[in-house]
């Protein structure tokens, strides 16, 4: 995070990656309960806050365009997820939020990178140092939860066990930090959608090891587990098979997998070099899709 004499606030808001996610079961409001290892990538989005004589909400970046009326709404009604963050945080510290936020988007929208939620958590983080509030705030558990299901794990930016509808958060293994290459064919996928699709079977929770330290062993461990909505996703977007095989014609491709309920696939390399080269190779041969190399457990948080 940087600041300036003028008090403006820059903080990076980074894509989540579900390395593995297992569906558990359902629940009678219709919602499916997960259990997924989470960890966060250095490639994400922007969030900027400057002072303001009201609240404005401005969105920019290779993704910036779109975002309809609703979405572009500054107002309590609005339904962008980083709106409605700012203005809850406002009333649950009784502040005014005479600021201004800037959305610089990089991330696809409906792309399973859970880019709304860590947006959203972002401006949170923002907003708690600007107006001097602890991250330990007793309201915020409650409002983190409102806000979605993605945003409590997206707060702190670490390695997490999430179960639940997303509520319940362990400590992940320690991790190394992992070269990522991260896909999208351009489609959106949206979540409900996916969800409606799907029909496999429920597992049980994993117990999870206390480390995984080295790149082998986060491979190994990875291969036992699975992406349940691999399949429900290609049903709504078909050209995420043509990702994974992308992915997989990569010789130095370690692991290469759907990331959540979206359209992005990941893939995990040895080294960044590897990791690069195979970037390199996707986009020449599919400059529609968008494609990002950086470290997995690295994120340039706040």
């Amino acid at each position: 995070m940087s600041s300036t004499g003028t008090k403006a606030l820059t903080i990076f808001a980074p894509a989540k990656i579900n390395l593995y996610l297992h569906v558990t079961g359902r629940l009678d409001n219709g919602y499916h309960t997960l259990d997924s290892l989470v960890a966060f990538a250095d490639i994400g989005d922007q969030i900027e806050i400057e002072a303001a004589d009201d609240f404005e909400f401005k969105v920019c970046g290779p993704y910036g365009g779109g975002f309809n009326a609703k979405e572009l709404d500054a107002s309590p009604h609005s339904s962008n997820i980083i709106v409605q963050a700012v203005w809850a945080l406002a009333h649950a510290a009784q502040k005014t939020p005479n600021l201004r936020v800037t959305l610089t988007k990089s991330l696809p929208t409906a792309s399973g990178l859970g880019g709304g939620s860590s947006d959203a958590a972002a401006v949170i983080w923002g907003l708690l140092e600007w107006w001097n509030f602890p991250t330990q705030a007793s309201f915020l558990p409650d409002l983190l939860t409102n806000l979605g299901a993605d945003v409590p794990v997206c707060l702190p930016c670490q390695p997490a066990q999430m179960r639940g509808i997303g509520d319940i958060l362990s400590d992940a293994p320690t991790m190394t930090e992992v070269p990522i290459v991260l896909v999208n064919p351009g489609k959106p996928c949206l979540t409900a959608d996916v969800f409606r699709s799907f029909d496999g079977s429920f597992k049980d929770e994993r117990t999870m090891p206390e480390q995984l330290v080295s790149f082998d062993a986060l491979i190994e461990f990875l291969n036992d587990q699975s992406n349940d909505l691999h399949d429900a996703s290609i049903n709504v977007v078909p050209e995420i098979d043509n990702v994974i095989r992308a992915l997989n014609a990569q010789s130095s491709c370690a692991l290469a997998r759907l990331c959540g309920s979206g359209s992005t696939c990941y893939g995990l390399f040895a080294d960044e070099h590897a990791a690069q080269s195979a970037a390199k190779a996707i986009k020449e041969d599919n400059p529609d899709w968008w494609v990002e190399v950086g470290l997995l457990n690295r994120p340039e948080r706040y």
